[in-house]
């Protein structure tokens, strides 16, 4: 007797066990889809902030006008540039991260051990990069509440100038002598705006004057003592 053997060739697409190309690939989708999404909706606020908004310049909104403080066209197209930027990065940082797990989840990968390890580094990265955090924080937080913007005369501990331009990390300070100062947003522990106030200048007064001023009561008072001891 003979026996007869039928093989089946194998199938024209087999993928390892384990491995979801449909998943992988519709992972790959939806973050791209949810990227592009948060980009032009990131996009459409920008443009809206930086065009500025009439709903205070109506009739009936005139007495609260003194109260605000308009801002110019170009301090106000900074801001928004500033926070679209940080918050296209925070959204692209945030999808990528997602869409990755997902992916190895689909490639049958264990992700717990690399988690774990991602984690370790992190907080091994935060620990060196503690200056490098603060500087953006503090960037942050001087674009949020205007503390100064593009074009105003700042005074700080270190410099009295012009801020010529203004990112998350660093300031660009041209002082009264030309010099440029480049100040770290973290390090700025204390700064008077002479733009957004009523700033009068001080008087230069000479210093023999000073001197003469300084020495002029103790001046008197040797001469009351003189006129009482005779």
């Amino acid at each position: 007797m003979f026996s007869t053997m039928s093989i089946t060739p194998p199938p024209l697409t087999s993928q390892p066990d384990g491995v979801s190309i449909t998943g992988i690939a519709i992972s790959l989708g939806v973050g791209i889809a949810v990227w592009l999404v948060a980009t032009f909706v990131i996009s459409r606020i920008t443009k809206r902030v930086a065009a500025g908004t009439n709903f205070f310049k109506k009739p009936h909104f005139k007495w609260v006008a003194p109260a605000l403080r308009a801002l110019d066209h170009e301090r106000r197209v900074q801001r928004a540039e500033t926070i679209g930027s940080l918050l296209n990065s925070i959204v692209g940082v945030l999808v990528a991260v997602i869409t990755t797990m997902y992916v190895l989840q689909n490639l049958n990968i264990n992700i717990a051990p690399l988690l774990t390890s991602v984690g370790i580094l992190g907080i091994a990265i935060g620990f060196g990069a503690q200056q490098l955090i603060r500087d953006f924080l503090a960037g942050i937080f001087i674009t949020i509440e205007d503390q100064y913007g593009i074009g105003d005369v700042i005074e700080t501990s270190e410099v009295v100038g012009v801020v010529e331009s203004m990112g998350l990390r660093i300031t660009r300070v041209r002082s009264e002598d030309g010099a440029i100062w480049y100040l770290r947003n973290g390090e700025i522990l204390r700064v008077g705006n002479r733009s957004q106030g009523k700033y009068v200048p001080v008087p230069d007064v000479p210093v023999a004057a000073q001197d003469t001023a300084l020495s002029a009561p103790a001046t008197e008072a040797k001469k009351t003592e003189q006129k009482a001891g005779e």
